[in-house]
C-alpha cells in the first residue's frame, strides 16, 4: 500500500505502540464500567485514576486537577462557557490567534451579554504588549492565550501574561495542546504565575483520539457542559472511554520521557528545512520568534497553498496548508491575518509540522520533490499567462 511521508503532525500523530498495547486490554476482556461495584467496575475506576496520575504528573500538576474530557475542543470550551457561566457577563479576552474551539465558543457568549476583546498580535505572531495592556485596564473576567500556536508554532511568555492579568483577578486559560510533547510545560510554575486552567490533548502525543483534559485549579468554579451522572468531580458526566483515557496517560508518561532527544532532533530537521526553503526565496512565517521545534510555516512567491499541498499529495507527502481543524474554510488563516500578512501572500500558506520519526533523509527527499514541484508549478503559471 502507498505510504506518503507524513509530515502533518500538529495535526495529529501516530498512535506509540506502547500506546496501543496498554488499550488492547480495556477495548476487550477489561470492559466494565468505571462506576459499577464489581469488580468489573473497580479494575475500570484503578485504570483510570493511574491514568490521570500519569496525565498530572507529566505536566506538574496534582491528580486532582485532572478534568478528563473527549478532546481539546470540549476542553477549551468547557472553561471557556462553563466559567462564564458562573459570572456576571463581562469582558472576555482572547489572543486573535486562538484555535477555533477558544474563539467560536467566545463569540458565543457575546450573544448571552459577553463583551469580547481579540488581543492584538504583532508581524511576528506574539501577543502585542502594549495592546493587552490596555486590554488589561478593562479589567477581563476570563482571559485565554494558547502557550503555542497550531500554525505557526509560535511560543507566548504565558507566565507573564498570566501574571500581568492576575493583578486584574481574571481567570486565565491556556490551551497547551500544541506546546506538550515538544517543549516543557510545568502547571505548577504556570498557576503560581497566574494560569487557572490548561487543556492538553492524547492525539497530539502519541495517544488515541477522543481523549484530553482541562486541568483546573480547584478554586475555580465551572458550570460543566454535559450534566448527568456526576463523573469527573460533577464536571463532565458520562461513561469513561478507558481505553483511550489509558492510552493518553501511556502517551503522557512517554512524551515526557522522550522530549530531551525529541527537541534537538526536531531543531535540527527543522533547521534543514528552513535552509532548503530560504533557498526556493519562500517567505517563512514568524522566523524569528520562538517557536516550537517542529514548525515550519511558509509561503512560495505567486504559488497557492493549496495547489501545493495537492501536488505535493500526489507526490508522496502530507503535509497542510493550514490547520486540519478548519481546513474546509477557503479563507486566508485567521492566524496570518492577524498577523498582517497580505491575503495574496497568506493564501500559499503552507505548514509542515515534524515529529519523532522524521529523518534527514525524509526532509531532503521533501526539499527536491518541492523544486521539482515548484518549478512545474511555474511552468504552468507561465504558460497560463
Amino acid at each position: 500500500m502507498f505510504a506518503p511521508v507524513y509530515l502533518d503532525y500538529n495535526a495529529t500523530t501516530p498512535l506509540e505502540p506502547a500506546v496501543l498495547e496498554a488499550m488492547l486490554p480495556w477495548l476487550s476482556q477489561q470492559f466494565g464500567n468505571a462506576s459499577s461495584r464489581h469488580e468489573y467496575g473497580r479494575a475500570a475506576r484503578r485504570a483510570i485514576d493511574e491514568a490521570r496520575s500519569k496525565v498530572a504528573s507529566a505536566i506538574g500538576a496534582h491528580s486532582s486537577e485532572v478534568v478528563f474530557t473527549s478532546g481539546g475542543s470540549e476542553a477549551n470550551n468547557l472553561f471557556i462557557k462553563g466559567a462564564a457561566a458562573c459570572m456576571k457577563p463581562g469582558l472576555l479576552a482572547v489572543s486573535a490567534i486562538e484555535h477555533p474551539c477558544v474563539i467560536k465558543p467566545s463569540e458565543q457568549l457575546v450573544r448571552r451579554g459577553w463583551r469580547l476583546q481579540k488581543l492584538a498580535v504583532d508581524s511576528n505572531g506574539r501577543v502585542d504588549a502594549q495592546n493587552y495592556q490596555t486590554v488589561l485596564t478593562q479589567k477581563p473576567k476570563l482571559v485565554s492565550v494558547m502557550i503555542a500556536n497550531n500554525e505557526t508554532g509560535v511560543l507566548q511568555d504565558i507566565e507573564t501574561l498570566a501574571a500581568q492579568a492576575r493583578a486584574t483577578g481574571a481567570w486565565f486559560h491556556t490551551d497547551a495542546v500544541q506546546a506538550v510533547g515538544k517543549v516543557a510545560v510545568d502547571f505548577r510554575a504556570l498557576n503560581a504565575a497566574g494560569v487557572h486552567a490548561l487543556t492538553l490533548s492524547a492525539h497530539k502525543i502519541g495517544g488515541p483520539k477522543g481523549a484530553a483534559a482541562l486541568v483546573l485549579d480547584k478554586r475555580v468554579e465551572l458550570e460543566p457542559l454535559i450534566a448527568g451522572g456526576g463523573h469527573e468531580r460533577g464536571l463532565r458526566s458520562g461513561t469513561e472511554n478507558v481505553a483511550a483515557i489509558v492510552g493518553f496517560g501511556v502517551a503522557c508518561e512517554l512524551a515526557v520521557q522522550q522530549l530531551a532527544t525529541a527537541a534537538p532532533h526536531l531543531t535540527a530537521l527543522r533547521g534543514l528545512l528552513e535552509k532548503g526553503l530560504r533557498a526556493m526565496e519562500a517567505t517563512l512565517f514568524s522566523a524569528s520568534a520562538e517557536r516550537l521545534p517542529n514548525t515550519v510555516y511558509f509561503a512560495l512567491p505567486k504559488v497557492d497553498g493549496e495547489t501545493l499541498v495537492g501536488q505535493l499529495d500526489r507526490a508522496g507527502f502530507a503535509l497542510a496548508s493550514g490547520a486540519a481543524c478548519s481546513s474546509a474554510n477557503p479563507e486566508p488563516s485567521h492566524v496570518l491575518r492577524a498577523m498582517g500578512v497580505a491575503p495574496e501572500l497568506a493564501r500559499g500558506a503552507v505548514r509542515i509540522s515534524l515529529g519523532s520519526a522524521s529523518t534527514v533523509g525524509q526532509v531532503n527527499e521533501f526539499l527536491n520533490t518541492l523544486q521539482i514541484t515548484l518549478s512545474k508549478l511555474q511552468r504552468l503559471t507561465a504558460i497560463a499567462i
